[in-house]
């Protein structure tokens, strides 16, 4: 019952960046003692005392998301291969996928761990107490060391024990290139642009650092700026055999090439601080991956993250521990954010260039139908006058009477007054009345000067003023009339009652 970590399931953002990466959210209930839940602890006994915890609960503190990732560029670009920086693609059957054995050392240190946090026994009195909690504080928060007595040495805490709460599950995408391909990511400490504009002299330092072999070809795949003035560089090696057929060196080969101890010295002088290689997981190493929960990740979290992943065949859940793997995934996804709005502001320019270009090719094509149309009509004209010619002097054929028949009896149709002619007048009077009228409004546009345009303005505002004035002045006097007929019928009654 001390050590219960409670029934905890574990969502995470996506994490492209490879390595162990990723905040997700986790779900939990409530469970006694160290909980990734916000526990609350209402016993008398147990490893709080008598007290609630409620300063530690940060089980759905790093916010919720889903596995789409930020794209295969972030997918593979710190290391998603070996899953951290210790342990790399060439150590993936031994190291990273096989569950580790507990020896008797793991033993001693995990109930080390328990008694520093449950019952330590350095003081003799009610400060062990005191001293459980602050040990309790530490492992929450995975540093410091955990005294617990005076024999035995403190246990150190980090990130990694199974107790401290600053963790979650996410998910990183998987890469796709073969061995074959031989793509060997190299990270160098120097910006996008001083490799860009260095970018000749480092095939040349790294072909040297092959051994200057001439049937080798060094290339350079890709050029990816990264977060802390760091650049991603993906190569890959060609090998040209004597009869003149070449090949890729593999992804593998090449990597272990580079992590011999002199070759890596060389590459660090170059300001390669991590090399891996690009390469697919199989599909044994992916199962026996998720078969296997982290060290300090609970296996409940573990089975729920399995569930809840959104793409199983593209993501794979890796556990994300501390403040300073969100640092780097903020840095990371910011800097993804600035690529991504780079490429829309490029897109966005071809666009508009597109448009230009579409409406100088539209006018273009109205221009050359007119053009085509006029040269139509002078073909046409020459073809009559040589038809003519070649003509003069025979009699009319049988073919040409018909047409002329026809042509009369079209115009026939056109000249009748009921018919196209009396249409076509009614028409042409219409478009010349138009003309007409458009050229007549065409001519009757006044322009009037701005300072005369302000000056009648205002000279009318002035006008109405005045008129304004005016009015007011006869409302007045309206009123003063009015009373005055009042007045006038009120006496006239009066006056003639005493002259009666």
């Amino acid at each position: 019952m001390a050590f219960n970590f409670g029934a905890a399931a574990g969502t995470g953002a996506a994490n492209p960046t490879g390595a162990f990466g990723g905040f997700g959210t986790t779900t939990t209930t409530a469970a006694p003692a160290f909980s990734f839940s916000a526990p609350t602890n209402t016993g008398t006994g147990g490893l709080f005392g008598a007290t609630q915890n409620k300063g530690f609960g940060f089980g759905t503190s790093f916010g919720t998301g889903t596995g789409t990732g930020l794209g295969t560029g972030l997918g593979t670009g710190l290391g998603f291969g070996g899953f951290g920086t210790q342990q790399q693609q060439t150590t993936l059957g031994s190291g990273l996928f096989s569950q580790p054995t507990q020896t008797p050392a793991q033993s001693n240190q995990l109930i080390n761990t328990a008694s520093a946090l449950s019952a330590p026994t350095l003081l003799g009195d009610e400060r062990d107490a005191i001293l459980a909690k602050w040990n309790q504080l530490q492992a929450f928060w995975g540093t410091g060391k955990g005294y617990f007595n005076n024999n035995i040495a403190p246990v150190e805490f980090t990130q990694e024990n199974p107790f401290c709460r600053f963790k979650a599950v996410g998910y990183s995408l998987m890469p796709n290139n073969k061995d074959e391909d031989g793509l060997v990511v190299l990270v160098f400490n120097r910006k996008e642009t001083d490799i860009r504009s260095q970018q000749q002299q480092l095939v040349e330092s790294l072909h040297k650092i092959l051994g200057g072999n001439q049937t080798l070809t060094v290339n350079i795949e890709g050029v990816k700026t990264m977060p802390d003035d760091q650049t991603e560089v993906i190569i890959y090696v060609v090998e040209r055999s004597p009869n003149g057929t070449s090949r890729r060196v593999p992804a593998t080969t090449l990597y272990a090439h580079f992590e011999q101890a002199n070759i890596k010295s060389s590459l660090q002088q170059l300001g390669v601080s991590l090399s891996m290689a690009r390469t697919e997981l199989s599909p044994a190493q992916v199962k026996q991956l998720l078969q296997n929960p982290p060290a300090g990740v609970d296996p409940i979290i573990w089975e729920q993250a399995k569930v809840d992943n959104p793409d199983p065949d593209k993501l794979i859940p890796v556990p994300m521990v501390g403040f300073k793997e969100l640092l780097r995934r903020l840095k990371v996804q910011d800097q993804m954010t600035k690529q991504h709005q780079t490429r829309l502001d490029i897109i966005s320019e071809d666009i508009s260039e597109l448009q230009k270009n579409q409406t100088t090719t539209m006018a273009k094509i109205a221009q050359y139908k007119r053009k085509l149309m006029a040269l139509s009509h002078r073909t046409l004209q020459v073809l009559i006058k040589q038809e003519i010619q070649r003509k003069s002097g025979y009699a009319i054929q049988a073919d040409e009477e018909q047409l002329r028949v026809q042509l009369d009896t079209i115009q026939c149709e056109l000249n009748a007054p009921t018919q196209f002619k009396g249409r076509l007048n009614e028409l042409m009077s219409q478009i010349r009345m138009q003309n007409h009228f458009g050229a007549v409004r065409a001519e009757e546009r006044y322009y009037i000067d701005a300072d005369l345009l302000r000056e009648i303005k205002q000279h009318l505002k002035q006008q109405q003023e005045g008129l304004s004035h005016l009015i007011s002045i006869i409302k007045d006097d309206l009123e003063d009339i009015k009373l005055i007929e009042h007045g006038l019928n009120e006496t006239i009654p009066i006056r003639g009652g005493v002259f009666s």
